[in-house]
């Protein structure tokens, strides 16, 4: 394999792979605010947060992870303020306290922050503005949830992205360069070394929520009620509950951390849980199972370069896309199942819609994993859809990038329409 493809491949994992304390847009929140107030250099009077629409729907109904209970943006921003620690970025709620969630209780009922929708911006956007008598201060996250692109203070700019004053910008990965062939190779030639930390805490981080989810009541308890309903000697449904779980936990409030895929935990823990399972079930060494999650993962991140951070494309079905065709090669599937299964599962849920974080997230996961696993089976029976159906094309690069297409070209009507809903507008 050609050594700068793979070493780009090894950077991105390492990138986009990465600990976060609940669902990542209400987090981004959180992580703004600790970092105006560092800025700042005192506990504002006031704070105000303007968000794109993708970032509000995202953030309405999910539960934020330490503030007992409490959900919405004004919520996230407060704690951040109050309680955050920046350095950690999206683990900035980690060091949250009961003291802390009543403070921000208190400064909620007292009109500390107002919070505005912004238009025309990416779809991942979210400015925090501060002010403690003649002090001000505003960050601003643009793309990913972690990058934070301006900031500052009285008026000046501090900080830009690739200014002079950004002395740590270092060009992300080029994910141009991800393709399926490349992404099997880098697999099967993977020096696990060079990525196994990362990996192994996907691991570690993703299964522990989903444990947490399955033993106790959490959101809709969908991971459960498969486990409950359905054959558990089946890794299919072992498979979906697994996946599931970890969702219902998360997406309700659950401060444990999880593994990002493509910046989403919902997604990380899709590429991941299925895989785990099917390496059980099958008896695959753990070696075995590191190579099939880097698989997973960079195939979820192929499909999300096209299809954008936030959308109204549910992630979860590029993740499941992502484990199932893992798993299928973990199997030892020819690369013409592993390509029918990717066809076979987007062409199939690709387009399902993504109407916010909440709990309901769970059972999206359970779906698409299940129609992905049911891809991996026609193909198994050369079975796969045709091209001229629907989207699918000539192959699997071409189907990929004209679902790319219709979730970030044909869906943006349908977000704004889904934000509008949700706003009641």
């Amino acid at each position: 394999m050609n050594q700068y493809v793979y070493d780009t491949y090894v950077d991105i994992l390492k990138n986009e792979l990465v600990v976060a304390l609940g669902c990542t847009e209400p987090i981004a929140i959180a992580y703004a605010g600790a970092k105006v107030r560092e800025v700042l250099g005192q506990m504002p009077q006031h704070i105000r947060v303007a968000c794109s629409g993708n970032i509000i729907k995202n953030v309405k109904g999910v539960t934020v992870p330490n503030s007992g209970g409490q959900r919405g943006i004004a919520v996230a921003a407060t704690l951040g303020v109050v309680g955050g620690d920046a350095a950690r970025q999206l683990a900035v709620l980690e060091s949250i306290t009961p003291e802390h969630q009543q403070a921000v209780r208190e400064l909620l009922q007292d009109d500390f922050c107002d919070c505005d929708l912004v238009e025309g911006v990416a779809n991942l956007y979210i400015l925090i503005s501060a002010v403690a008598g003649q002090e001000t201060a505003e960050v601003e996250i643009v793309n990913y949830h972690s990058n934070i692109t301006r900031i500052t203070k009285n008026g000046k700019v501090v900080f830009e992205k690739g200014g002079a004053n950004d002395a740590q910008h270092v060009p992300l990965p080029d994910k141009e360069l991800l393709n399926i062939g490349d992404i099997l190779e880098f697999g099967k030639t993977l020096n696990i070394e060079d990525i196994r930390d990362v990996l192994e805490k996907q691991i570690e981080c993703n299964a522990a929520i989903s444990q947490e989810g399955l033993a106790h009541s959490w959101g809709a308890n969908v991971g459960s009620t498969l486990l409950a309903d359905y054959d558990t000697n089946d890794p299919r449904v072992r498979a979906k509950a697994a996946a599931a779980a970890g969702s219902d936990a998360r997406m309700s409030g659950c401060p444990m951390p999880v593994v990002i895929n493509s910046g989403s935990g919902n997604q990380g823990i899709t590429v991941t849980m299925p895989v785990v399972e099917y390496a059980k079930a099958y008896g695959k060494s753990h070696e075995e199972l590191l190579r099939a999650l880097a698989v997973s993962n960079l195939i979820s991140l192929h499909q999300k370069k096209y299809i954008g951070s936030l959308s109204a494309y549910c992630g979860a079905v590029s993740a499941a896309t992502g484990s199932a065709a893992a798993i299928c090669w973990l199997m030892g599937g020819s690369r013409e199942e592993i390509d029918d299964t990717i066809t076979n599962t987007v062409g199939t849920i690709g387009g399902m819609v993504c109407d916010g974080a909440k709990a309901s997230c769970a059972a999206k996961i359970a779906a698409a994993v299940d129609t992905s696993l049911m891809a991996m089976q026609m193909s198994q029976r050369g079975n796969v859809f045709q091209p001229g159906e629907g989207l699918v094309k000539d192959n699997v690069e071409e189907t990929i990038k004209s679902i790319g297409r219709m979730g970030r070209e044909g869906m943006r009507s349908t977000d704004v329409e889904i934000l509008n809903i949700m706003l009641d507008k």
